[in-house]
C-alpha cells in the first residue's frame, strides 16, 4: 500500500511537471470553508535535489499556491526567497497565474528583482530575490518554479572561484537537509526527492509524525523519496517549545558519526588560524589578569571583557563566514562580531594566558536531533581547567551578566570542537537557587487604608541579569524612571519616598540590590467594620525576572512541552503591622506542593496584630515536558492567588 501511495503520488509530480497543472487539482483542492482558519493553501510543494559528488547541490521547487481569502490574495501578491550570495545561486524560472475563470497568465520574467535583504546587527550581503504577482482574488491559483544551488551558511570564499566551487559545502564532499514537513498555512500534499551518488551513504530519521518513504536505484545514484500529505498548522500554545521540535520534520545527513563534525569543526579553524594570538592581544590579556588571583578570576576577566566590549554586529568579511571563525585578531581590531567571533576573541585570549581552549557550536532555543546534520545557530567557548574538567564560556549572551555561561541555555545540546573529537553533548540544569529572587518588606496599614513601609529585593544569576538589563539596556539619565516604572505595578499611585539600587555596571563586585520606602494612600478599602488590602511583597513584580508570572495558569492542558526563562528560586516575605482590624474574615491560603517541576511552600500567619507573609517557589529547570504542566501551573496557582485574592480583617 506505501508503495502504491507513493507511486502515485511520484506519477502526479512528473504530470504536472511535464504537461502543467490542471484546473481540475485546484479546483478539487478546496476553498475557505474547507479551511475555514486560513487565507491561502499550498495544493502542493516539491523539491527536487540532485547531489553532486562534491557535496554541491542543484535544488529545483516547484510550489502551487490558492488563495481562499482576500487577505490570501495580499499575502501572495509577491513573493520573495532569501539567499547569501557567497554560498547559494538562487533564480526564479517560471511564475503563472490561473485565475478562477480559467484562464492562465504567465508573469514575465524581466520583473525579478534582486536586492539586499534587510538586514539588522548581521550585515553579511544577504539579498532577496522577489517578483510581483499583481491583484488576486480568492479561487485563484499561483504556480512556482525555482532554481537554487548551493548551501546554507558561507565559508572561505575565494578570489575568481572556478564555476561552481563556491557553492560546494563546507565539509566537502558531504551532503545535508533539514526539511521542514510543516507550515504556517496547510498543505495538501509535500514531496522530497533526493538523487544521491551510490559512493554515499545517507544517515536519516523522520520526526513528530509519519512521512512515507522509499527509494530506488537511478543509473549511478540513488533516489529517495518523502511524502506527506495534508498537513495541518501546528496549534501553537504560549509559551511552548520551538515548532521545529513539534512538527514532522526529516533530518538527513552523509555525515555518519557526531566525531567527524567535531573533528571537522577543529581543524577547520585550526587551519584557517583563527586562534592565533598578536602582541596587542598578548598585552591586553596581561594586563586584564595583572591582579587575577584564581584560575577561574583569570577566566572571569576574560570572559566579561569579551562579553563587554566586543560589539554584536556581523560584518561580512568574506572569508570566515559560516563555520569558520573570524580570526581573533579580526575581531579584536574591530571590536564587533557575532556569537562565533566573540567567542573566537574569548578562544584566543584564553589561549594567549595560557589555557586551552576551543570553540563549540549549539543550537539556542531548540533541539539538535542525534543525526549529524548541521543543526547550529549559535557558538560558544570552552576551556580546560586544571582538573581536566572543561567549562562552557558564552560571551555572547553575558554581557554584564554575573554568569560565565548563560543559564538561560541550559538542557541544551552543543558540540565540541577539539582535536580527540567528541560526541553530541547537553548543557547541565542549573540549580534553582543559583537565580534566586528574595523580596523582603516591613510594613505598616493605617486606620484609613494608608500602607507605609519598604522593601528590598536581592537577586543573583539569571534574575539578577534580567533586573540589571533594566539598567544596562537604558541611558542613564532613564534609570530611575525605569525602576519607578516597575514599582507602580504594585500600584499606579504609589508615592516613592526613597529609593536606591547597586551600581548597575558593578555586576562583578555585587549582586543586584534594591531599597525602596513607599507610601499607598488608599492602598485598603475601609468599611465600618473591615479593612480589605493585599500587602505589597505578595502582589506581582518585576515579571521579567519571575518569568513564570507570565504564564496564564488557567490552562488546563498542554499538548506540547513548553519552557520558562531560567530555572529560579523565590521567596516573599512580608510582616505587616496591623491596626485594631485583627479577627480575620478572609485570608487566603496556599497548597503546599512538591513536584518534579516545580514546588511551593508558604501562605499568611495572623500573630496578634501582625500578619506574616512566607512563600517559596522553586522553578526546577528551563525546559518542560508537556506531562509537567500541571505540577508548574499548580505552583504559579499558588503565588497568584495569594497576589490577587484580598485580605479582609474585621475589629
Amino acid at each position: 500500500m506505501l508503495k502504491k501511495i507513493s507511486f502515485f503520488a511520484l506519477l502526479t509530480f512528473l504530470s504536472i511537471q511535464m504537461m502543467g497543472v490542471p484546473f481540475s487539482v485546484i479546483q478539487n483542492a478546496g476553498d475557505a470553508e474547507d479551511y475555514p482558519n486560513s487565507d491561502y493553501l499550498v495544493v502542493f510543494d516539491s523539491t527536487r535535489v540532485d547531489v553532486q559528488e562534491s557535496g554541491l547541490s542543484y535544488r529545483n521547487y516547484h510550489t502551487l499556491y490558492k488563495v481562499l481569502t482576500p487577505e490570501g490574495a495580499k499575502k501572495l501578491n509577491h513573493l520573495k526567497y532569501r539567499y547569501d550570495p557567497l554560498s547559494a545561486y538562487t533564480e526564479i524560472r517560471n511564475v503563472k497565474i490561473y485565475r478562477k475563470e480559467g484562464t492562465v497568465e504567465k508573469i514575465d520574467m524581466e520583473k525579478v528583482r534582486d536586492y539586499p535583504a534587510p538586514a539588522r546587527m548581521i550585515y553579511w550581503g544577504a539579498r532577496h530575490k522577489m517578483i510581483n504577482i499583481g491583484d488576486l482574488e480568492p479561487g485563484d491559483a499561483v504556480e512556482v518554479e525555482r532554481f537554487m544551488k548551493g548551501f546554507t551558511y558561507a565559508l572561505l570564499q575565494q578570489d575568481d572561484p572556478p564555476a561552481d566551487s563556491k557553492y560546494v559545502p563546507p565539509m566537502e564532499g558531504h551532503f545535508y537537509d533539514i526539511v521542514e514537513f510543516w507550515n504556517d498555512e496547510p498543505v495538501r500534499k509535500k514531496v522530497y526527492q533526493l538523487l544521491l551518488p551510490k559512493s554515499k551513504d545517507l544517515y536519516y530519521e523522520t520526526y513528530n509524525g509519519k512521512i512515507y518513504n522509499w527509494k530506488f536505484n537511478r543509473g549511478d545514484k540513488v533516489q529517495y523519496n518523502f511524502v506527506k500529505n495534508n498537513l495541518k498548522p501546528v496549534d501553537r500554545e504560549p509559551h511552548m517549545v520551538a515548532v521545529s521540535d513539534v512538527a514532522p520534520k526529516l533530518i538527513m545527513t552523509t555525515t555518519e558519526k557526531w566525531e567527524q563534525k567535531s573533528l571537522w569543526f577543529y581543524n577547520v579553524n585550526k587551519d584557517y588560524g583563527s586562534f592565533e594570538y598578536n602582541q596587542a592581544i598578548k598585552d591586553k590579556v596581561d594586563e586584564l589578569l595583572k591582579d587575577a588571583k584564581t584560575e577561574m578570576d583569570s577566566i572571569s576577566r576574560l570572559t566579561h571583557w569579551v562579553a563587554d566590549n566586543i560589539r554584536y554586529s556581523g560584518l561580512s568579511m568574506g572569508e570566515g563566514e559560516g563555520y569558520t571563525l573570524h580570526k581573533g585578531t579580526t575581531v579584536f581590531r574591530d571590536r564587533c562580531g557575532v556569537c562565533k567571533d566573540k567567542a573566537s576573541m574569548l578562544v584566543t585570549m584564553l589561549r594567549a594566558a595560557g589555557f586551552e581552549s576551543y570553540a563549540a557550536m549549539t543550537m539556542a532555543r531548540s533541539n539538535i536531533e542525534d543525526i549529524p546534520a548541521d543543526q547550529f545557530n549559535h557558538s560558544v567557548t570552552m576551556v580546560k581547567r586544571s582538573n581536566g574538567e572543561y567549562k562552557l564560556l558564552d560571551p555572547t549572551w553575558v554581557p554584564f551578566t554575573r554568569e560565565l555561561w548563560s543559564s538561560l541555555e541550559q538542557q541544551q545540546d552543543y558540540l565540541p570542537g577539539v582535536p580527540e573529537g567528541a560526541d553530541l553533548k547537553e548543557t547541565p540544569i542549573s540549580p534553582p537557587e543559583n537565580h534566586y529572587f528574595r523580596m523582603k518588606g516591613t510594613s505598616t496599614l493605617k486606620e484609613d487604608g494608608t500602607l507605609e513601609g519598604e522593601f528590598t529585593i536581592e537577586a543573583e544569576g539569571q534574575s539578577d541579569g534580567a533586573i540589571r538589563g533594566m539598567f544596562t539596556s537604558n541611558f542613564k539619565s532613564d534609570w530611575d524612571r525605569t525602576m519607578e516604572k516597575q514599582i507602580r505595578e504594585i500600584a499606579p499611585d504609589i508615592e516613592i519616598l526613597e529609593m536606591s539600587y547597586s551600581e548597575p555596571y558593578a555586576y562583578r563586585e555585587e549582586n543586584m540590590k534594591i531599597n525602596v520606602r513607599y507610601r499607598i494612600p488608599n492602598s485598603a478599602m475601609v468599611t465600618e467594620d473591615e479593612i480589605i488590602f493585599t500587602p505589597v511583597v505578595a502582589r506581582e513584580i518585576f515579571k521579567n525576572a519571575n518569568y513564570h508570572l507570565n504564564f496564564n495558569p488557567d490552562r488546563e492542558d498542554r499538548q506540547y512541552g513548553f519552557r520558562d526563562r531560567c530555572s529560579r528560586l523565590v521567596e516573599l516575605q512580608e510582616t505587616i503591622q496591623l491596626p485594631e482590624y485583627t479577627e480575620a474574615a478572609y485570608v487566603p491560603e496556599a497548597d503546599n506542593i512538591d513536584g518534579s517541576a516545580a514546588s511551593f511552600q508558604g501562605g499568611y500567619e495572623l500573630q496578634d496584630n501582625k500578619l506574616i507573609l512566607k512563600e517559596t517557589a522553586t522553578f526546577k529547570k528551563r525546559m518542560y515536558q508537556a506531562g509537567e504542566w500541571e505540577n508548574y501551573r499548580n505552583v504559579v496557582k499558588q503565588q497568584k492567588k495569594l497576589a490577587r485574592e484580598n485580605i479582609i480583617l474585621k475589629k
